[in-house]
């Protein structure tokens, strides 16, 4: 064929490309195949104990059956899909227990709502068993307050003793840390001192090894100064200390304006993240911190102001594709109920209603919460409560297993008619959506929500998921 550009030139320009290219993936290398907690539990570091993540779970299946013994309790509390047909009677509530229990696809295909609810709260208590919190931060900021330096010391000291137990003993969730005070002026001091003082002790009982997942949060964080200081401090320790090479991670917390939008009207968040090095793992939202820095008032700061909507896809779109992980923040409405028994006292009937009402009322608060994260692509959030345990994993699980059936016959279309675009149903796919299907499967999959047979059944192999590109995977079965 005839062309006009010249072989130098071609190549000149392709040179330029991969150039910009390379660069590119540089500053995106695509998210991170690591297992990403769904949440991280806050606790204050004079309440920590090496059993802590069991003694949540506990307390969590305790606050279920108390206040949802059954499915279609639980269900009508958090408002699932359709709860309102599930039966009050407990006649036929028992009847269709038997079958869900006998065969619970063969009732799915009559009674979608039914099968959700009894699969979500079945898969709740099993969590709660064998795994009730997934990310545990020993607090020593908002959760802590301010104490007596001796105290804090104290409680920095005993908290990395309480550490060293979990590892020796094996009994510490899969994700833990701690956060300290902020970087201000007035905290600094105390705050250096408290992760000094923490890390040591942690060396000296543990030969220099750190848990699993190990992760310093910095609060409050407003300028780039204050992550590159921070950054630095962990190099020092880690180095003086015997902790291995750069595993002292951090994570930063976005709770104030500046963090978004500094006073040169830049995006501050990629300024934060670089300012850490390699060392930054996350990247958390502060609801109330940030809307109160936005000087909204308290009647109105909530987790679905727009304002948080604007931050939360600020971070983003920032953050997006470079490894660092996002996650939301907190419902500070807790599921306890306002009357309290003495010992060898039976609460009254209305006593136990009025219980009930307030903890099934921040129930549905903390799962409507979630759900909002959720559609926004905001994949982990924080408790607070062992009461919220329940809803943070019925939400997660709910979240993708009622669109299972549909994002399953999508990705199944799609993989058949390979690279043509596809109508089913009434929806039409193309190329982009195709991504939209196999990131619903990989987070599903992550959460624990979609099963590994329930991934397979869609026509796709677990090494074309995991290549996270369904661009790739198209050209790989055309022969592209």
């Amino acid at each position: 064929m005839k062309l006009t550009l010249t072989h130098d030139e071609i190549a000149a320009y392709c040179g330029e490309l991969h150039a910009s290219n390379q660069a590119f993936k540089s500053h995106y290398p695509a998210d991170s195949f690591d297992r990403q907690p769904v949440h991280t539990v806050y606790g204050g570091a004079n309440l920590f104990k090496a059993g802590f993540a069991a003694k949540l779970g506990e307390v969590a299946l305790k606050t279920l059956d108390t206040y949802a013994p059954s499915y279609s309790v639980f269900a009508r509390a958090l408002g699932l899909p359709r709860a309102d047909t599930l039966p009050t009677n407990a006649m036929e509530l028992a009847s269709l227990t038997r079958a869900l229990e006998a065969n619970p696809e063969q009732v799915r295909e009559t009674k979608q709502a039914a099968w959700l609810a009894f699969t979500v709260y079945n898969r709740v208590v099993k969590k709660l068993q064998s795994e009730p919190v997934e990310d545990n931060r020993i607090d020593f900021e908002d959760g802590y307050g301010n104490r007596p330096d001796d105290e804090e010391d104290g409680h920095a000291a005993s908290a990395a003793d309480e550490v060293a137990k979990g590892m020796r003993e094996g009994i510490l969730p899969p994700f833990i840390g701690i956060r300290i005070k902020t970087f201000s002026d007035e905290c600094k001091q105390r705050s250096i001192r408290t992760l000094d003082i923490f890390l040591t002790r942690l060396a000296e009982q543990t030969g220099g090894k750190l848990p699993q997942n190990f992760i310093v949060t910095l609060p409050k964080v407003t300028t780039p100064g204050q992550v590159s200081t921070c950054a630095k401090i962990l190099e020092n320790l880690e180095a003086r200390l015997g902790f291995a090479k750069d595993s002292l991670r951090m994570e930063i917390m976005i709770e104030t304006t500046q963090s978004i939008i500094n006073y040169q009207g830049e995006n501050t968040v990629p300024l934060l993240v670089a300012a850490a090095g390699s060392r930054c793992r996350s990247a958390i939202f502060g609801t109330y911190d940030y809307t109160a820095s936005c000087n909204i008032t308290a009647a109105h700061q909530n987790h679905t102001h727009p304002a948080c909507d604007f931050a939360r896809h600020v971070m983003q779109v920032s953050l997006a594709g470079t490894g660092i992980t996002i996650s939301d923040g907190a419902t500070t409405s807790m599921p306890i109920g306002p009357h309290k028994a003495a010992k060898d006292v039976v609460l009254s009937a209305q006593q136990m209603d009025e219980n009930r009402a307030v903890v099934h009322g921040a129930w549905k608060l903390h799962y409507d919460n979630i759900m909002h994260s959720l559609r926004h692509g905001y994949y982990q959030g924080w408790d607070l409560n062992p009461g919220q345990l329940p809803v943070r994993y019925a939400a997660m699980d709910t979240f993708f297993l009622s669109s299972l059936q549909d994002a399953s016959a999508r990705l199944n279309a799609f993989l058949n008619k390979a690279a043509q675009a596809t109508l089913v149903g009434n929806t039409f796919d193309d190329a982009a959506t195709g991504q939209g299907l196999l990131n619903f499967f990989l987070r599903g999959m992550a959460c624990g929500a979609i099963t590994e047979q329930e991934v397979l059944a869609t026509g796709i192999t677990l090494e074309e998921l995991r290549s996270r590109s369904f661009v790739q995977i198209v050209n790989n079965r055309t022969g592209k």
